[in-house]
């Protein structure tokens, strides 16, 4: 049964670029390999928990940059990554890959939907990492994630959300809903907007990476793995208080990821045009 608070996103196939730039089906095994052994090596992360907080955010840091490294994602970042504990992050939702990205980045503990625990080699890293498990479908069961949330917040943890609620393709936008931001407020603890884009071998914006419509996630994370020239670029925005009102927070922590997408955007461009004038010359 579906309910009129669930999130939607209209994205679907019909978002996808129609001829991106391909790896060979080797390199793509290779790519899966990396994978398969990156998670493996997760098993660590119940020891990684015990050491003090700095190491343990290097550690989960290297391993999600690992991972990234050997699927063929590049990492660029702008602004202060190194946010203490004690923070919410939100960030727009476009793939599997945010995760990794978010981690690679700001490494804390996700808020994600119940059933990635069950989804291939991600679902055993999520149980290790222990994952925040959120049910979008059901109201009744929101307060308590919410009630989680602010308990890890005023433990000083760093939690991770997606306030869109679900996945959108990169070139459309879903709003923030309002219902997580109340743990920070709760929790009198700052917010911190992230934005992550992707573009494509040649450096313009893609669409490759989202996770849309009806497709799973294996067809979704082999896509990825045979991408060419990938390369995740994220935006660290500055931290917000929390104030009193959950939907000025998530407004106002919204118009900064978007506002962050137009300047990574804007830096894009930049960048193409010092490449025109370097062929010129």
């Amino acid at each position: 049964m579906s309910h009129p608070w669930v999130p939607v996103s209209p994205c679907g196939d019909g978002c996808l670029p129609p001829r991106p730039a391909r790896v060979s089906i080797p390199a793509a095994c290779g790519r899966w390999i990396a994978l398969i052994l990156v998670a493996s090596s997760s098993l660590l992360l119940p020891v990684v928990r015990l050491l003090p907080a700095r190491r343990r955010s290097g550690a989960h840091r290297l391993l999600a940059r690992t991972a990234l490294r050997g699927i063929g994602i590049r990492l660029e970042v702008t602004g202060r990554a190194d946010v203490g504990g004690g923070v919410l992050i939100v960030a727009g939702h476009v793939s599997w890959l945010d995760v990794l990205v978010l981690a690679a980045v700001v490494p804390g503990r996700f808020v994600a939907r119940a059933d990635l625990v069950s989804w291939p080699l991600l679902g055993g890293v999520a149980r290790r990492a222990g994952v925040i498990p959120i049910v979008r479908d059901s109201l009744r069961r929101l307060p308590g994630t919410v009630a989680v949330v602010r308990d890890r917040l005023v433990a000083g943890e760093t939690v991770i959300a997606f306030p869109e609620g679900t996945t959108w393709c990169g070139r459309a936008f879903g709003r923030f809903r309002p219902a997580l931001f109340q743990a920070a407020i709760d929790a009198g603890r700052p917010v911190l907007p992230v934005s992550i884009g992707y573009v494509d071998a040649a450096g313009d914006p893609t669409t490759d990476p989202c996770f849309v419509g009806d497709e799973g996630i294996g067809s979704a994370m082999r896509r990825v793995l045979r991408s060419r020239g990938l390369r995740a670029e994220v935006v660290v925005g500055a931290r917000q208080d929390p104030g009193a009102c959950r939907r000025e927070l998530a407004q106002r922590c919204e118009r900064h990821v978007r506002s962050g997408a137009d300047l990574d955007a804007r830096g894009l461009l930049a960048r193409l045009e010092d490449r025109r004038h370097e062929r010129a010359a």
